[in-house]
């Protein structure tokens, strides 16, 4: 083979690395635009919509937040947050991890260590205000018999103190804070439309039925004891809605 047909076959072979190359960028572009598009055309998932900045509370295996991840097609409108840490949580629930690992992959920011009732001081959250702010189906543990009046009172004061701090971080215009809840005894006895009047400066706005079939893949945990990675029974359920005065 000749000087000549050397430097012609390698022209040909850098020519065709140079059409790869524009094909992938072409390629990864695409999928970068398709991706832009499907987050900019708005969805709704019951009463949230892509376009909503979320904060959901309490999240036990973050079930409920892949959920609505999976429909939007992207997380990074939610910040989902747990009281429990990082490790115990893998430790309490068996799909955890994997769910974190998918939310974080959409753009969500999981956050660890979060109480309820103190989350206005949180350092990122301080900083936040957003348009949906959800805990569904709060509970301290089963520290007593569910219809003992310690373990009502104890609950109230979580739900309490939820929804002083939640006022706090929520937007002033369209602002919701929800709180899915059992109906019947002993949980028609936390009050939870009283204790919002009391705080001052929430109103009810609307209640309507929960129902765990309009979350697909959402999976209620106890969250609690030697059966934490277990679901509960919920029965008759309903989602307060409550939104600044």
């Amino acid at each position: 083979m000749g000087r000549e047909d050397e430097e012609e076959e390698e022209e040909e072979e850098e020519e065709y690395q140079q059409e790869r190359e524009t094909d992938d960028d072409d390629d990864e572009s695409s999928a970068s635009e398709e991706e832009e598009e499907s987050e900019s055309e708005e969805k709704w998932r019951k009463h949230y919509s892509s376009r909503h900045r979320i904060l959901l509370v309490g999240e036990g295996d973050f079930s409920f937040s892949v959920s609505l991840a999976t429909h939007f097609g992207s997380a990074r409108n939610m910040v989902a947050t747990s009281l429990d840490s990082q490790e115990k949580i893998c430790s309490k629930y068996s799909n955890a991890i994997a769910n974190v690992r998918e939310l974080e992959e959409r753009g969500c920011l999981v956050l660890y260590g979060v109480d309820a009732k103190t989350m206005s001081q949180h350092y990122f959250l301080s900083t936040q205000r957003f348009d949906r702010i959800v805990y569904n189906f709060p509970h301290v543990g089963f520290l007593f018999r569910e219809d003992s009046y310690c373990q009502i009172q104890l609950n109230k004061r979580l739900v309490k103190g939820f929804l002083r701090n939640a006022k706090l971080l929520l937007k002033k215009e369209g602002g919701q804070i929800h709180i899915s809840h059992k109906e019947g005894h002993p949980y028609n006895k936390w009050d939870l439309v009283k204790k919002a009047h009391k705080i001052g400066g929430l109103v009810l706005t609307q209640s309507v039925p929960f129902c765990k079939d309009d979350y697909p893949g959402y999976d209620n945990k106890r969250a609690h004891g030697t059966l934490s990675d277990a679901s509960f029974h919920l029965g008759d359920c309903t989602t307060y809605m409550f939104s600044l005065a």
